[in-house]
């Protein structure tokens, strides 16, 4: 193999390699040897993209289509072992020709990867017709081999004519049996689920299907799958029970379990969750990655001027900082963020989690067990004792949890917490609805940080675009920004779609953030037992800046777009 991806390099590429780095492009994959190659050159993507081309002489596929007529001709195995896919190239779906013209026709197809001689062999096999090459984004290929052929392809194939795997021709004494293929399946769809950075991945059995959906960017995605997914239904969920080490037989009852799996590098700890459906057991992944990089305050998206107003509490000795949001509001990477933030080696930091997302070097993490009776009241009794600077708490859910992490914060540590709530005031009445005492709470909080995150447009392909003065006026009006705002925009940026953000228009996400201090008027309120909406009005009479306000700071500089935060922040603020 290292021979071949050698071969198929042209020497004015390979010369500027060294023998390390040849051998880590010939040991990478084939949709990710143009990233190998990117990194080795230190230049752009496009720019290898355009080299690599020029050097071999093919032309860069942009837009691409696939061809429908061309997709019944190859097996899907042979598709996705090699990265490549068959494109319309310069013709309109209605110019289509006759079947006897059409035999005759090139074959264009776009490549991840510079085509060789047993791609070539193999593609003789499937079709005479002659073959026109072209380069392409290799995660635009990629999509599109998921998009028409489903993802795992070739996993459950059962009509392969004659081909046999690259890593089947390794190992001849292998029996590929029905197991093996599902086996193959579920990983495949573990690993591409963390190839498009998806945090949870639903098995839904429907009456004609097997449904499986990816949560990205917060979004719920159905993912193409292969057409005969539905006959192997039981095996797959079995399958996963296996992996999370549930009883299998137990088919009535909701269970939960944990898979440790390992991917190109990538150690994801998986809770897994299953409920009895009427057609069959709905099975829920919930993917952490124990290793991913760590966000700082800038990569969340915070202003330096909220910064500067988070970082002024963090040098606090003691108190309590809340962040609230719903779940999937990025609060756990938020507290992460802070905690890394004043990480020191003359600070004893210690957390309770459930589950631990991020590991922090020199941190002492815990998991809470509430099956053997270690809860987040209990852990933190006895974290307590065991002389802590700062603790974390991963949730406030009961009064008891409430109470003990308040008399920590008053009797000298700094205490970081989460809250279910829509907005940030609404912590300070949550509480006080728990039964914590007014007054405990306005002397133990000194923060609450509200966020919600939205999609990031994508910076390749957005473009400024014009935007309706009415529908601006009744947007600004739902977010709660002054209505002024609308004669000085004329024009926003606008998603657009592109192979580097898979068509969506948008890549990864960025929070916008609702920071609420209590001074001493606010500090009377609480103590009244005023409503969250009394809070909410005096805070922002004394500068604080909403949700809504932060998402349309947002827009403004071309992070995002309005109807993102429309869609993120649904309850309108007066």
């Amino acid at each position: 193999m290292t021979a071949l991806v050698t071969d198929t390099l042209p020497a004015s590429l390979a010369g500027r390699l060294t023998d390390e780095q040849r051998q880590a492009l010939a040991e990478a994959p084939r949709e990710k040897r143009l990233e190998v190659l990117t990194a080795a050159l230190g230049v752009p993507e496009p720019e290898t993209l355009k080299l690599l081309a020029d050097a071999a002489g093919l032309d860069i596929a942009l837009n691409l289509e696939t061809d429908p007529d061309a997709r019944g001709i190859l097996p899907a195995r042979l598709v996705y072992d090699y990265q490549f896919i068959p494109i319309r190239y310069g013709q309109a779906m209605e110019d289509r020709p006759a079947p006897e013209v059409l035999a005759k026709m090139p074959l264009h197809l776009a490549t991840a990867w510079l085509p060789d001689a047993v791609m070539a062999d193999w593609l003789r096999t499937f079709t005479p017709r002659p073959q026109v090459w072209h380069l392409a984004v290799p995660e635009r290929v990629h999509q599109l081999i998921i998009e028409n052929f489903g993802v795992g392809s070739g996993s459950l194939e059962d009509s392969d004519d004659g081909y046999v795997a690259p890593e089947a021709l390794q190992q001849q004494e292998e029996v590929v049996d029905e197991d093996a293929a599902v086996v193959r399946f579920v990983t495949d769809v573990i690993s591409q689920a963390i190839e498009d950075q998806a945090t949870d991945i639903h098995f839904e059995p429907q009456e004609e299907q097997l449904r499986i959906r990816y949560r990205v960017d917060g979004l719920l995605v159905p993912v193409p799958v292969p057409e005969n997914l539905l006959r192997f239904q039981d095996a797959i969920i079995s399958r996963l029970k296996i992996m999370a080490r549930m009883n299998i037989s137990e088919k009535r009852l909701p269970q939960d379990g944990r898979i440790n799996f390992k991917a190109r590098g990538a150690t994801l700890d998986i809770r897994v969750s299953t409920v009895p459906t009427i057609y069959a057991e709905s099975i829920s992944l919930r993917l952490l990655n124990q290793k991913k990089e760590a966000y700082t305050m800038d990569r969340l998206g915070m202003s330096a001027d909220e910064q500067a107003q988070i970082v002024q509490i963090l040098d606090y000795p003691h108190g309590i900082i809340l962040v609230t949001g719903p779940t999937g509001s990025g609060k756990s990477t938020t507290l992460n963020a802070f905690l890394r933030k004043i990480n020191a080696t003359d600070l004893r930091i210690i957390t309770i989690e459930d589950p631990i997302e991020y590991e922090v070097p020199g941190v002492n993490q815990m998991q809470v067990r509430p099956e053997i009776g270690l809860t987040f009241a209990d852990a933190l009794r006895h974290v307590l004792r065991q002389d802590p600077d700062v603790i974390m708490v991963g949730e406030i859910r009961d009064k008891d949890t409430a109470e003990i992490a308040i008399r920590a914060s008053l009797t000298g540590h700094l205490v970081f917490s989460t809250l279910h709530t829509n907005d940030a005031p609404g912590a300070i009445t949550r509480l006080v609805d728990m039964g914590i005492e007014p007054f405990l709470v306005a002397s133990a909080i000194e923060l609450v940080i509200a966020q919600r995150l939205v999609r990031r447009l994508c910076p390749e392909c957005s473009r400024p675009a014009p935007v309706s003065k009415i529908k601006l006026i009744e947007s600004l009006a739902i977010l709660g920004c002054p209505p002024d705002d609308a004669e000085t925009v004329h024009e926003l940026k606008s998603p657009v779609g592109c192979d580097r953000c898979r068509g969506t228009g948008y890549r990864g996400r960025v929070g916008v953030f609702e920071i609420f201090r209590l001074n001493d008027e606010m500090h009377e309120l609480v103590l009244k037992r005023e409503s969250t909406r009394t809070l909410a009005e005096c805070a922002r009479k004394n500068g604080m800046r909403t949700l809504g306000q932060s998402g349309w700071e947002k827009v403004k500089s071309g992070l995002t777009t309005l109807d993102e935060v429309l869609r993120v922040i649904t309850v309108a603020e007066k």
